[in-house]
Order: C-alpha cells, then sequence, then structure tokens
C-alpha cells in the first residue's frame, strides 16, 4: 500500500506551483498537517469566489470538486460556508488560489493525475 501525501506537503506544492505560474496563492486556514481537507477559493475572471475540496475518488484516488455552488459569486455566502466548514472540521485546510485556470492547476497538482 502506498503511503499517501501529507497536506502541509500537497499545500507547499500547490502555492509553489500558483507562483511559478505568475499567481499568488495563500493559506487561509492551516489545518492538519498530516491529513486535513483541503478547499480552494478559486476566484474566476470577474473574481467571483468559486469554492473546490479535493475529495476521494474511488477510481482515481482524488478528485477536485465544486462545492456551495448556489453561493458562488456571492461574497456574503461563501464566508458563511467557510465558517461553518470550519467549525465542523477544525483539520480543514482553507487555500486561496488568484491564478487563471486554478482549478485546473489545483487538480493536476492535488488528484495525481
Amino acid at each position: 500500500m502506498t503511503e499517501r501525501l501529507r497536506s502541509r506537503l500537497l499545500v507547499q506544492a500547490l502555492i509553489r506551483r500558483t507562483e511559478a505560474e505568475g499567481g499568488f496563492a495563500t493559506v487561509l486556514r492551516k489545518g492538519d498537517e498530516i491529513s486535513g481537507a483541503i478547499l480552494l477559493q478559486c476566484p474566476d475572471e470577474n473574481h467571483h469566489s468559486r469554492l473546490f475540496e479535493r475529495v476521494a475518488d474511488f477510481e482515481k484516488g482524488y478528485a477536485i470538486a465544486p462545492v456551495a455552488v448556489s453561493s458562488w459569486g456571492d461574497e456574503e455566502r461563501i464566508t458563511q460556508y467557510l465558517d461553518r466548514r470550519c467549525h465542523a472540521d477544525p483539520d480543514l485546510w482553507v487555500i486561496e488560489l488568484d491564478v487563471p485556470n486554478g482549478e485546473q492547476l489545483a487538480a493536476a497538482m492535488l488528484t495525481g493525475d
């Protein structure tokens, strides 16, 4: 059985890759270094927030899934969603990626594709 990569290592690699692509990435909330879930806030071209989460995909290992889609673009509802998630899961990482195609970049880095 292969050991999965630690969350902290994945986040650091994602930040470095984002910066190498000319973007900006920041940790909004630091979660468990070993096995914390990773939630991504990626603004679209109009600077409206969109949320994605690294989730288990039993066919491929991991996938990047959209979450709170009905709240996308509504900063107040996004903030409320993030507050609820962080309260429910104290191990959660929240990372903001400000780079074109942040979702695709995150998928390439976090899913092993």
